[in-house]
């Protein structure tokens, strides 16, 4: 059991619009792992993520700005995860975002971000061959929690869509070795703007910004044992529609923004101390399109305990 209570929320892929990719769902995929917490247990969390960018790829041409310089963004999480049975969780977190540019007069935001919530229902699992499979749904959905502004980018926190995100996910263990995928589709709401009209490939006379809806497909694999688990992960993000930044100009929030990621995650579980855990870990992006090339890293502390009193 403490195996189980050990490695329960996951990693944190804090994703910040245009510097880190998806704001919308800026959230921690807490839902992009196959491991469960037990009924009736909590698991609190807190997380720190650090990501920079100083060059990035206007449409599909990669260049840097240097009336931006280095682009960065600071995220400090707090969530949880409650075991509402032992193949149903209750995941949520709320991250408060900070931006910067080193160079120019445009100021970095600060301010929480979208509340996310998630429940993950372990649908199979079975054992086959020499190893253990499970299929996992994870249905997610987001929320702002204040009045940022979206059309700031690159230095807004996030892009204020509400969205609702369906994920299926696949995981084969044996022995201490796994190999995990995963699909997802987000759909994200239209958003507001502060001025009345604005240009895409066409001119719209409306506060109104239509969001394209967006996939994420995941591989990863590692290792995984009582005391330390260490993972690499490989995703890949696509926005269904949007449009490239044209030459010279700002980024806005319906652009198109794809990705392809490779990071690790590496976990340790404290012995002494029963349900502590610490992680860390980083990404990087390999290629994009209208996304800046983000390097981004973060560490976090879990502690899982009972919610049930003791007889």
């Amino acid at each position: 059991m403490i195996e189980n209570l050990s490695k329960l929320f996951c990693r944190c892929f804090l994703v910040i619009a245009f510097c880190l990719i998806l704001s919308p769902f800026a959230r921690a995929q807490t839902d992009a792992d196959a491991l469960m917490i037990p009924k009736n247990y909590f698991c609190a969390a807190g997380m720190y993520t650090h990501s920079s960018w100083d060059h990035y790829w206007e449409g599909t041409f990669k260049r840097d700005n240097l009336n931006l310089g280095t682009v960065s963004s600071s995220v400090y999480s707090l969530g949880g995860n409650y075991g509402l049975s032992n193949r149903i969780n209750i995941l949520f977190m709320v991250p408060y975002v900070t931006t910067n540019a080193t160079a120019g007069t445009l100021r970095g935001e600060h301010n929480f971000q979208d509340l996310t919530a998630s429940i993950k229902w372990m649908a199979v699992k079975e054992e086959i061959g020499k190893g253990l499979f499970s299929l996992h749904a994870i249905l997610s959905g987001s929320i702002p929690l204040s009045n940022y502004e979206a059309d700031y980018l690159p230095l807004s926190i996030g892009l204020h869509s509400k969205n609702v995100a369906l994920r299926a996910l696949l995981n084969y263990q044996t022995g201490r070795f796994f190999v995990a995928g995963a699909g997802q589709y987000i759909r994200r709401s239209n958003i507001t703007i502060d001025r009345n009209s604005y240009y895409t490939t066409e001119l719209h006379y409306t506060n109104e910004v239509e969001m394209p809806n967006m996939t994420n497909f995941l591989v990863s694999s590692g290792y995984r044992s009582l005391k330390f688990n260490a993972e690499a992960v490989l995703t890949k993000v696509t926005t269904i529609g949007g449009f490239d930044i044209r030459k010279n100009d700002m980024p806005f929030p319906s652009n198109k923004m794809n990705s392809t990621l490779a990071g690790v995650i590496l976990k340790y579980s404290l012995q002494s101390i029963s349900g502590l855990e610490f992680t860390a870990g980083g990404n990087y992006v390999l290629s994009g399109r209208n996304v800046g090339q983000t390097r981004t890293f973060y560490g976090g502390v879990y502690y899982v305990f009972s919610t049930k009193k003791q007889k």
